[in-house]
């Protein structure tokens, strides 16, 4: 069998060096040029993605974790499935456990391949994965060298797609937005900030309010959009950032978009509404000043449009402002030169009314920000007395920017930097 008889797995996202491979284990004498040129395209690609081991295996894994097909995405998060579309994936899986069987060693080169059956690399983290995906995509690797049957290997494989998913979206949490040349495209973020409700000291009522709404919406009940308004420094963004955290291995995945942007709302969902994912999409420090229009894009997508919003899609949004389009006092003088005062009083409203929860976060008093700062200290390990403590910090908080979870959080920075 060979590679050009794949039916699922096809056009893979290196398929060029899938055929240069199998092109090297096929012919009669190696192009020793093209192996030299594979060798490096398989380094590259350790380089990348965090690879070891034998990378022949190790990107035959990583091609099956990417690779988007009707078997893959059929599995991700449900599992098991069956029909032809089972029937045909044995078909694949027989020709790319042949293609495991093969040895890079027996290429020659010099040492090369012997170098690359067994690779190790300094630093065992890659620049596209977290390292909880590239170890799993390395286990993969290694349970589907030693799969005995074309069974077993899809045993192995459909795990890995219930457990991660597949293609961007099942092997990262966080997205971005990139909008070029009238093309919408949503790029994976991998440096995601490690923050869980645990760490946010306080605010316990806002973050089981945020925690109900979010777990219904996991759990297929229904769900509202969230806006959470209040002063800054609080701990608005770190909460969002946490929720994605704790609900990552349930199928919860995050797009930021900024409001420059929201033109490109509509092409967003269109990609993700068929996926078995939750996606909330993250709107930080959301305001508009008068002459800003974006907001009527948001308002069309959250509420009012003919399309209908997808249910494995929500909104989560910050803001200082529990009004999210600035208003004036003129907005509602009785005399104005506007013929219909109300009507626009209305509008600048109507926004932050399409958000089913509002959370508000205020600013703590003194014994909370002091209950933040001891409670920082300790876990940070850092060890003085309490009064000591609690005088610094009153101290930093005067001169910089008052008492928030912010400043608290900036004045324990400056502690530790200080030993």
């Amino acid at each position: 069998m060979k590679v050009s008889q794949l039916v699922l797995y096809r056009n893979l996202k290196y398929q060029a060096v899938l055929e240069g491979m199998d092109a090297l284990f096929t012919a009669a004498i190696p192009d020793e040029e093209n192996a030299y040129c594979m060798a490096g395209k398989l380094v590259e690609l350790a380089d990348t993605y965090g690879l070891e081991g034998n990378l022949w295996h190790a990107f035959l894994a990583l091609c099956l974790a990417n690779h988007e097909n009707a078997f893959s995405t059929a599995c991700e998060i449900r599992g098991q499935i069956q029909g032809d579309v089972d029937r045909l994936v044995c078909h694949d899986f027989r020709i790319l456990m042949e293609l495991f069987k093969r040895d890079l060693r027996t290429l020659g080169g010099d040492g090369v391949w012997d170098i690359l059956s067994d690779y190790h690399q300094e630093k065992n983290s890659g620049k596209v994965f977290n390292k909880r995906v590239r170890d799993r995509i390395m286990e993969l690797s290694r349970a589907l060298e030693a799969a005995e049957s074309v069974e077993a290997f899809k045993d192995c494989v459909t795990a890995f797609y219930k457990e991660f998913g597949v293609g961007k979206f099942g092997l990262n949490k966080a997205f971005r937005v990139i909008d070029k040349n009238e093309t919408t495209r949503i790029e994976p973020i991998t440096n995601v900030e490690h923050v869980y409700l645990d760490s946010l000291v306080g605010y316990e009522s806002q973050k089981k309010k945020l925690v109900e709404n979010t777990e219904a919406f996991i759990e297929g009940r229904a769900a509202n959009n969230c806006l959470l308004f209040g002063d800054s420094g609080t701990g608005k963004s770190s909460s969002i950032k946490a929720v994605l955290n704790t609900y990552y291995d349930r199928g919860l995945r995050m797009i930021e978009i900024y409001k420059h942007q929201f033109h490109c709302l509509s092409d967003v969902i269109e990609q993700v509404k068929d996926r078995n994912y939750k996606f909330i999409i993250y709107m930080d420090d959301l305001s508009f000043e008068e002459s800003e229009l974006e907001y009527k894009y948001l308002k069309a997508i959250i509420e009012g449009g003919l399309g209908k919003r997808p249910k494995n899609v929500l909104i989560y949004a910050t803001s200082n402002r529990r009004h999210l389009i600035r208003e004036k006092f003129s907005d509602k003088r009785e005399l104005d030169d506007e013929l219909h005062m109300n009507d626009t009083v209305q509008e600048k409203l109507s926004l932050a009314a399409r958000f089913g929860v509002t959370i508000y976060y205020g600013l703590p008093d003194k014994m909370q920000f002091q209950k933040i700062v001891t409670e920082l200290a300790k876990r940070r390990g850092i060890v003085m007395p309490e009064d000591e403590l609690l005088l610094l910090a009153n101290q930093w908080e005067l001169n910089h920017g008052g008492m928030s979870g912010r400043s608290a959080e900036q004045f324990i920075t400056w502690l530790l930097g200080r030993k």
